[in-house]
């Protein structure tokens, strides 16, 4: 049986006939690469059994159920922030602005995000818990930002192939580390972050 995300948060502004923007968001946690930020507007009353938290899906089902989410939304919305604003506004703050920018420019009379609180917002915000498994727009913003993110680093495996970008994604697996003391750094590595700024200070000490 598949899980599904449901939409008792949309309800209650869809019985209003208001719009409901879903936002969230692939990439925090990596030290190279992009932060990929996704908001996605449902006419009221849509329904979709299939659509659930990204991170739960196969691939193929995630991509499929992208083109199926770009088709049927009303709007939508991805951005793409650099490692260097990353690293300019720290991750979490970087996130907030890409969601608030998004939350601004839909047409849309309220906010869902995954447990972000957004105070600048200038809509009503709910930051719901584990909300890519419990809010349609929110899942379906979390397909379209993962399938994006997942292009780009598959983009960066093609360009630095020793890197392995293709199996990390750019997340600090073991793998990853391993590489990070062999190989130089490049562009899309997050400088603020742990195991790039210690590696940027061994550096700077051997030389």
């Amino acid at each position: 049986m598949n899980k599904e995300a449901g939409y008792e948060y949309e309800l209650p502004y869809w019985q209003r006939h208001q719009r409901v923007v879903g936002i969230d968001e692939a990439g925090r946690g990596p030290i190279a690469g992009p932060l990929v930020v996704a908001g996605v507007v449902f006419a009221p009353g849509t329904e979709d059994h299939e659509i659930y938290d990204s991170k739960a899906l196969s691939e193929k089902k995630r991509l499929q159920l992208f083109r199926r989410i770009v088709q049927q939304a009303e709007s939508w919305k991805i951005i793409i922030v650099s490692p260097r604003q990353i690293d300019e506004l720290n991750i979490y703050r970087a996130t907030q602005q890409a969601m608030e920018q998004i939350a601004a420019e839909l047409d849309c009379e309220a906010v869902l995000t995954d447990a972000m609180p957004l105070p600048h917002c200038g809509k009503p915000v709910i930051p719901i818990v584990k909300g890519d498994q419990k809010s349609l727009s929110i899942a379906a913003g979390s397909i379209l930002a993962k399938v994006v993110r997942d292009h780009i680093m598959m983009g960066y495996d093609h360009l630095y192939p020793q890197y392995g970008f293709r199996r990390h994604k750019g997340y600090p697996t073991r793998e990853h580390l391993a590489v990070l003391q062999q190989l130089p750094l490049l562009p899309i590595y997050r400088m603020t972050y742990g195991p790039v700024a210690r590696r940027c200070q061994l550096t700077l000490d051997l030389d």
